[in-house]
């Protein structure tokens, strides 16, 4: 089967499959299927006896499930990875993949509402069936929550005033539309700077929507339950929020980065970093798909 690059091209897809060390036996889960490019390469290294499990909450996505006998799609947020897989008697696996974010699919699905380059229903929901839009949460969140949520996930240095520009929008004007959001945040934007601010503003309102930052942190803990001892686990981030999670907990086993010691002062963390550093695409793969350019790949192995 052909990979659909049509709806997402895969991201460090040889640095990642290959820094799981699959065995040709291993049970592996890749929790975001997107176009099944990472899939397709996993299922490339396992023989019959292995499996491949793959996650992905967005119904377009279906359309891509492999017709082989050893991997299955499970139609579900991988924050619920535990109870999808005890319900298929699965409770130990060897390798985790996760490359975190939203796909080329979501992105270019204009009526999807994750870009502000088209006019379109202001959406962003990932599973289609999630109960609330960007719009309401941009309609009826109160002030304390939209501050909150500008100043955790993004650096704009005026958040206050965007909050209430669009807390003083919003009673004249419900919001609708991406156009709608984008107009109004053109004029805090510094000059020649309306795009990155918009997006921004996008990425945070994506964030908290699809509560991408607790279902990694959820996806993170389980996998220390999950994996057997020597497993691996490999995730692709495209922001420095879900990067400094990941890092803090395969360096130190906590999200804040503090160190835990026994009483022999030896440090308590349940994983070792198989590469310290990030590992990020190449200027050939950026040239290839712009979409990569800020990817960092981090891989480490459960002791």
């Amino acid at each position: 089967m052909k990979i659909n690059e049509a709806y997402h091209v895969p991201v460090l897809l040889h640095e990642s499959v290959d820094g799981l060390a699959i065995n040709p036996t291993s049970i592996v889960v890749d929790v975001t299927f997107g176009g099944g490019g990472h899939s397709q390469y996993i299922l490339s290294k396992l023989s019959n006896e292995g499996f491949l499990y793959a996650f992905d909450q967005d119904e377009d996505a279906s359309k891509n499930a492999i017709p082989v006998p050893n991997f299955k799609l499970i139609g579900g947020n991988f924050k619920f990875i535990k109870n999808h897989l005890l319900a298929l008697g699965v409770k130990k696996v060897d390798s985790i993949l996760a490359d975190i974010g939203v796909s080329s699919h979501q992105f270019d699905i204009a009526d999807r509402g994750f870009s502000f380059r088209s006019a379109a229903p202001l959406d962003m929901r990932m599973n289609q069936k999630a109960s609330i839009t960007a719009a309401e949460l941009l309609n009826k969140g109160s002030e304390e929550e939209l501050l909150r949520i500008f100043n955790s996930y993004t650096d704009l240095p005026n958040v206050f005033r965007l909050v209430q520009t669009i807390l003083t929008a919003r009673q004249h004007l419900p919001f609708e539309t991406t156009d709608q959001l984008a107009t109004l945040c053109e004029p805090l934007a510094q000059r020649g700077k309306d795009h990155k601010y918009i997006a921004q503003v996008f990425q945070a309102l994506r964030i908290e929507v699809n509560d991408e930052i607790g279902a990694l942190k959820k996806l993170l803990e389980d996998s220390v339950d999950l994996l057997n001892a020597g497993g691996r686990i490999a995730v692709i981030s495209y922001h420095s929020i879900e990067d400094r999670l990941v890092k803090n907990f395969f360096k130190k086993g906590n999200f804040e980065g503090k160190e835990v010691r026994d009483f022999y002062g030896n440090l308590q963390r349940p994983f070792d970093e198989i590469n310290r550093h990030p590992i990020v695409p190449t200027e050939a793969e950026v040239l290839v798909n712009n979409r990569a350019r800020s990817a960092k790949l981090r891989i480490a192995q459960k002791q």
